[in-house]
């Protein structure tokens, strides 16, 4: 399980980035699971490793946008 910082991945961060709003509305309305949080209950080995992981790790974003509130 990572600790720290994250590294970045640049690729994921433009791909996130530019899915657009008509792509997560297509595919909302084909699974209606799709984007809903709580989830974990279908996998919930995968959501306590998720879990912990968001908690005891972050990006250097993350990291600049505490100080910048």
């Amino acid at each position: 399980m990572k600790i720290g910082i994250r590294k970045p991945s640049i690729k994921k961060t433009i791909k996130a980035r530019t899915t657009g709003k008509v792509k997560r509305k297509v595919k909302s309305t084909i699974n209606p699971l799709y984007g809903n949080k709580g989830i974990g209950v279908i996998h919930p080995k995968r959501a306590v490793e998720n879990k912990i992981y968001h908690k005891t790790s972050f990006s250097l974003l993350d990291f600049f946008k505490r100080f910048k509130k």
